[in-house]
């Protein structure tokens, strides 16, 4: 980190800021909207549930726009403001272009096909919508996008697979829609303030709780039953107890690794997590899990090790639990709660990377390799510090501090809702293409992971997954979703 001297550094050069800076300027708009009656966010194409294909695509407006204007209209601004960020980024910008292109018109398109009501409608949606069965299964929209991305990640030509991956950015896509995600939740705090606030501090606790039992029995298993090096236990250690990816980049920068460690351990983490984000959600629907949905959002968060997977799979769970909910219970809980408790826990577990890894870098510089002499610079918490935290936090406290005093809920709902709800949903959706799109199994397979994958995986069943769920268990009990209109 010798090359990043000064608090600023980065922010207009990384994807965490980037993803920073794309969505609070959505946000931005939503609420310029909203306190002054000018329509900025009405554009946005959203993708309902149809059995007319007529009926496949509108505009959050529908006044605005027609559906397929709105599509074209979302598809130049999306366009822009990612490739300013691409260019910003360094990334080669023909290839970048024209690679998001394919990409955001293969998920558009997948969208479209994947919200027929024969797929998609609950049992109370099927009259409005003149069908007399369907499948009911919520949020296949997802789960075929990601198929697709495997499918072209995996077996199309290596030229076409490589140029497809240039854009195919979901750790990127995914935070923009978490940012977006924090105006959601600052519109639900408007009507349940108090709610919101005891999920964020049952988010809180369980993170805590959870960092204190996870790194170090992980790396107890993989020093003693494993006999790993240090290096390796560490960095597998934060890997599957803190944030995937990014707590192992960061470990391994810190405790000065060879860059192969964090590298295999990377990719163990992305193959698990795809492994989770598919059986997770229903598991959890169709279990006793169902009678607890917001400790089920929570204990995704601390069991699925990237920011993709865990808020992919929290919008899967929400979408397949409010669809049991509604059509066993007769309730429709509010949408985006239990994606939000996934993503909260998350959000605080990826606050404490830059805090761990200062902690390790101390720990290997003055006992490990005994370099007492050598001194860490504080200010790695701020350089590791996820920026994209900062735009969901002050996207949910800026839109619920505006709408409880000088913003009516109407308006303010009419001036962000294209961007919480439609651009959301659009971001997730090319999140699952891209994670598609970037799992190469004939990689994995070939840097040889075996024994590293098997502490992982026995390392996630025996540890993380039991106490996380325990922990969700413990700190979100009894928590259920608002009812709609209750």
């Amino acid at each position: 980190m010798a090359n990043e001297k000064r608090w600023y550094s980065g922010m207009l050069t990384t994807e965490d800021w980037w993803s920073f800076w794309i969505g609070i300027f959505f946000v931005a708009l939503g609420v310029i909207a909203a306190a002054t009656r000018v329509d900025l966010t009405g554009w946005i194409v959203w993708f309902p549930k149809w059995s007319n294909i007529s009926n496949s695509l509108i505009a959050d407006h529908p006044e605005m726009l027609s559906g397929i204007a709105s599509l074209i209209v979302s598809y130049i601004i999306f366009t822009i403001a990612t490739c300013i960020g691409a260019r910003a980024m360094n990334m080669d910008m023909k290839k970048y272009f024209l690679s998001w292109t394919i990409i955001f018109w293969l998920t558009a398109i997948l969208f479209i096909l994947s919200r027929n009501a024969y797929i998609q409608a609950t049992s109370i949606e099927r009259a409005d919508l003149g069908i007399d069965w369907s499948l009911s299964i919520g949020g296949a929209h997802y789960i075929i996008a990601l198929l697709f991305g495997l499918i072209i990640g995996n077996l199309f030509p290596k030229k076409f697979r490589e140029f497809m991956r240039t854009a195919a950015k979901p750790e990127w896509f995914i935070k923009i829609a978490i940012v977006c995600l924090g105006v959601k939740l600052g519109m639900k705090a408007v009507d349940a303030t108090a709610f919101a606030l005891e999920l964020l501090i049952a988010g809180c606790c369980a993170t805590i709780a959870a960092y204190l039992l996870f790194w170090p029995l992980v790396y107890t298993l993989a020093r003693k039953a494993f006999n790993t090096t240090r290096e390796w236990a560490a960095v597998l250690a934060s890997g599957i107890s803190i944030c995937g990816v990014s707590a192992s980049i960061a470990t391994g920068g810190a405790i000065r690794a060879r860059p192969i460690v964090p590298v295999m351990v990377s990719g163990i983490i992305v193959v698990f997590a795809l492994v989770e984000l598919i059986v997770l959600p229903p598991v959890l629907t169709y279990s006793p899990w169902f009678q607890e949905p917001m400790a089920a959002g929570s204990s995704l968060g601390l069991t699925v090790k990237t920011d993709g997977a865990d808020a992919a799979s929290g919008e899967i769970t929400d979408v397949l639990m409010r669809t049991r909910a509604a059509e066993e219970l007769g309730v429709e809980w509010e949408e985006g709660w239990i994606t939000s408790a996934a993503v909260m826990t998350k959000i605080w577990i990826d606050m404490f990377i830059g805090v761990w890894a200062l902690v390790l870098a101390m720990l290997w510089l003055f006992y490990v390799e005994k370099r007492p002499d050598e001194k860490v610079e504080k200010m790695q918490i701020w350089w590791r510090f996820p920026k994209f935290v900062v735009g969901y936090f002050l996207a949910w406290f800026g839109v619920m501090a505006l709408g409880l005093t000088v913003i009516s809920p109407e308006a303010m709902d009419w001036g962000v809702h294209p961007v919480e709800s439609p651009m959301r949903k659009l971001f997730f959706m090319l999140t699952f293409t891209s994670i598609g799109l970037e799992t190469d199994f004939r990689r994995l397979s070939e840097e040889g992971m075996g024994k590293m994958a098997i502490i992982y995986g026995l390392a996630l069943l025996i540890i993380i997954i039991p106490i996380g769920w325990a922990l969700a268990l413990i700190f979100h009990h009894g928590m259920t979703p608002p009812v709609v209109g209750g």
